[in-house]
């Protein structure tokens, strides 16, 4: 029977169903109807099928029952090895057992019959009885409901309240490619025991895989089921390299749809737009952007290092912070301006298009020695360096040392540091730690807080490092012995949101 279909997935079209028979014999009353079809095939009818094992069969754990859904409900065998997408493929008929119902009363019906109905996403659990205008088609769950002796002794009494037969049919429910969710379609389709990944980071309308070596043959078809399954989607793209240290963007092969990287994100209530392929974007950093604005005060100022688009200083320039924001990428740099001005924030941020270490020793220095001199001893507010490039970061820490001239400031004054880092240590704080305190000449151990921010990949984690810079690193001819050398660590910073 002809099944209508969508390409996108936006929706489902109504699905027609054979009535295969109205009653069930007695004979067949002790087959579970959905199984019919695999009873006549060898080994695929185990012993919880039986009437007798009915109650064994609906306390089993969860685990079994999804795999047996992963069998009457997965696309047909032979879409496996599939490297182009064929749509029409992944048509299959499947026995459904129904309750005929009179129309009026199917809304009250269904409020008693949550568990014995048909758990699954798309398909319509009440339909139009094509014999009986008058009434209703119930779909029921395969796995439980086999007989009118299947129903729960509370189902039954409702039944019996609304006058309506327990008897039940069974039905041919056509299923097409709409009705499979992705990973299903891509289990089916990769070689059996793979990795299925069917996860992505959605950047505006663009999908983004990292694909692995054996999903290559079939980026094109995972791409274009990507773009299928998720509303909104309308590019696939696959990296195809690592992230250049440089201008921290990579190269991107796009796998389906179409070609257009211009692109624009919602993020903490604020808008960033910007070439996708041209600069570094990160959706799973968001909560981290959230963390240190959180930190901030109004007043305080924030040097962002490598800024990228502005997720760190917009949020923070909207907090009444004083923020310069510099990124080396003059793509970057571009949308930075563009995103400092869509957000409304452009009067309040000073950008800047220098090398990391040109910023801390150029700008960065200027301000702080401002902000540091005699002049700013009843100064109330913080002064906070954000360094978010996790691969290098921990390297310009050296330009910290000796950067600024005169008699240090009050030790509660200094300039306080977020720097990432990744780390595949077996104690990754510990290693951190040591990395920016071998850079400084000091140990940090005792005066910085460690913050995990995300598993990157196995044994390898990305992870933020929080300190105040010792006097000692960051005055000239200052030594171990003066007064500096005792200054109190810094307290942990809230972390009121962790990953």
């Amino acid at each position: 029977m002809r099944i209508l279909w969508r390409p996108f997935g936006f929706g489902f079209s109504r699905r027609h169903l054979k009535v295969e028979s109205c009653g069930i014999t007695e004979s067949e009353s002790s087959i579970p109807l959905a199984w019919v079809s695999l009873i006549q095939k060898p080994n695929r009818a185990p012993d919880i099928f039986s009437l007798d094992q009915r109650k064994r069969f609906s306390t089993m754990p969860e685990i079994e029952t999804n795999r047996r859904d992963s069998e009457l409900f997965s696309p047909p065998s032979d879409v496996r090895g599939m490297t182009k997408l064929d749509r029409t493929a992944f048509k299959k008929t499947v026995t459904i057992p129904v309750l005929k119902v009179r129309k009026e009363i199917v809304n009250q019906l269904m409020r008693s019959l949550k568990k014995a109905a048909l758990q699954r996403p798309g398909i319509k659990r009440v339909i139009e009885d094509p014999e009986d205008e008058e009434s209703r088609l119930i779909m029921l769950n395969p796995y439980k409901i086999f007989t009118s002796d299947s129903f729960e002794k509370e189902e039954l009494s409702i039944l019996k309240q609304l006058n309506v037969s327990p008897q039940i049919s069974k039905y041919d429910l056509e299923l097409t490619y709409e009705n499979f969710k992705s990973e299903e379609i891509l289990r089916a389709v990769l070689p059996e025991g793979q990795d299925v990944t069917s996860g992505f980071s959605r950047v505006g309308h663009i999908a983004h895989l990292n694909l692995r070596d054996h999903q290559l043959p079939y980026k094109h078809l995972i791409g274009q089921v990507t773009i299928d399954k998720n509303p909104g989607i309308t590019s696939a793209v696959n990296k195809i390299n690592n992230i250049d240290n440089t201008y921290r963007n990579f190269q991107m092969e796009v796998l389906s749809g179409e070609e257009n990287m211009m692109t624009k994100v919602r993020e903490n209530n604020y808008t960033y737009e910007f070439d996708f392929s041209k600069v570094y974007w990160n959706p799973r950093l968001s909560t981290e952007h959230s963390r240190i604005t959180e930190l901030l005060k109004p007043g305080d100022v924030l040097f962002d290092v490598f800024a990228g688009v502005g997720p760190f200083a917009i949020p923070a320039a909207k907090k009444n912070c004083t923020v310069f924001a510099n990124d080396l990428n003059p793509e970057s740099h571009k949308w930075l301006l563009h995103n400092c001005k869509l957000n409304k924030v452009d009067q309040k941020v000073k950008v800047f298009n220098l090398d990391g270490k040109d910023f801390l020793q150029g700008p960065v220095r200027e301000e702080l020695m401002q902000q540091l001199g005699l002049l700013s001893k009843e100064r109330k507010h913080s002064v906070h360096i954000v360094m978010n490039l996790p691969a290098k970061a921990v390297e310009f820490l050296s330009a910290f040392k000796s950067l600024l001239d005169g008699q240090p400031c009050s030790s509660e004054l200094l300039p306080i540091v977020h720097c990432y880092s990744f780390s595949k240590n077996a104690n990754p704080a510990k290693d951190v730690q040591q990395q920016a305190g071998t850079v400084l000449g000091v140990s940090l151990e005792a005066g910085s807080s460690v913050h995990l921010v995300r598993n990157v990949a196995p044994n390898k984690e990305m992870l933020c490092i929080t300190f105040q810079i010792p006097a000692a690193v960051l005055y000239k001819n200052q030594t171990e012995n003066q007064e500096t050398h005792d200054d109190p660590p810094l307290k942990r910073q809230r972390t009121d949101r962790d990953f």
